[in-house]
């Protein structure tokens, strides 16, 4: 078990975890849940964190298809600048290891933006918390579960 499915346990909100073995060598981890569980892509998402204004950390959470746009996710946060956090630090903060970071169940709760694009599926699939682990649930019981807010943030192509 991990800190995000056992929120999601607690909270009562309907998901699903699915799990593949997860390969040491992959470069990509979202990729690797798209492929190993045959999923479609835009509906996977990673989560990535921030330094916004290099004073506090926030999360984003967007099709692993797809590349943050930074002055977008500063925007939606009503921030000037935002660069990618330290590994060291996401890591200490949100108690999970890069590939594994779940939006859901972090050490600290951060302040957290869904992609907009989320919000035209039912369910969506992010970490579970662990690399191999990916969970399903709805955009809006996720936004509800981390105090999220919906905004554009992924660089068009």
């Amino acid at each position: 078990m991990t800190p995000a499915i056992d929120l999601a346990r607690k909270s009562g909100v309907e998901h699903q975890v699915l799990s593949y073995t997860h390969d040491p060598q992959a470069t990509s981890y979202g990729n690797e849940a798209v492929e190993k569980l045959n999923l479609p892509a835009d509906r996977v998402f990673k989560t990535l964190v921030v330094s916004l204004d290099g004073k506090q950390l926030a999360v984003a959470v967007l099709p692993v298809s797809s590349m943050l746009n930074l002055k977008l996710m500063a925007k939606a946060l009503g921030g000037k600048k935002a660069e990618m956090a330290d590994k060291a630090q996401v890591e200490k903060v949100t108690g999970y290891v890069l590939g594994g970071v779940s939006p859901l169940g972090q050490k600290k709760r951060l302040k957290t933006v869904i992609d907009e694009s989320a919000c035209r599926f039912d369910v969506m699939y992010v970490s579970a918390g662990r690399r191999g682990l990916e969970i399903t649930i709805s955009p809006d019981d996720l936004s509800a579960l981390t105090g999220a807010v919906f905004a554009s943030i992924q660089s068009q192509a």
